[in-house]
C-alpha cells in the first residue's frame, strides 16, 4: 500500500493543477476543510461532487465493553462523522 499524501504534497499538486502559487492553493484548501468542518458540527452535510458526502449521525446510548476488564459500561449518546465515497470515485479506482 502506498504512503498516503501528505497535506504539504496535496497543497503542491493543488497549486499545480490550478496554476496557482502554493500560498493561494494552501488557503483555498483551508478554507474547503473550515467550511465541511463547520457545516458538519452543526448537524449540516456537505457533498463534493465526484468525492463523497461528509455528514454528521447521532449515535443512541448503548452498553458497551471494557476490553481489559471484560464490565459492562453504559456509553452516553455521541454524534459520529461519516463519508459516504461517490459512485464516480468507486468506479475510477476498480477501472
Amino acid at each position: 500500500m502506498a504512503k498516503p499524501m501528505t497535506k504539504t504534497q496535496l497543497v503542491a499538486a493543488l497549486a499545480e493543477e490550478m496554476g496557482s502559487d502554493k500560498k493561494s492553493a494552501g488557503s483555498a484548501l483551508d478554507a474547503v476543510v473550515a467550511i465541511i468542518t463547520r457545516e458538519v458540527a452543526a448537524g449540516g452535510a456537505v457533498t463534493l461532487p465526484g468525492v463523497g458526502k461528509f455528514y454528521c449521525r447521532e449515535r443512541a446510548e448503548r452498553m458497551v465493553r471494557n476490553p481489559a476488564t471484560g464490565e459492562q459500561m453504559k456509553k452516553p449518546a455521541d454524534k459520529q462523522v461519516k463519508v459516504t465515497v461517490a459512485k464516480a470515485l468507486k468506479d475510477s479506482v476498480n477501472g
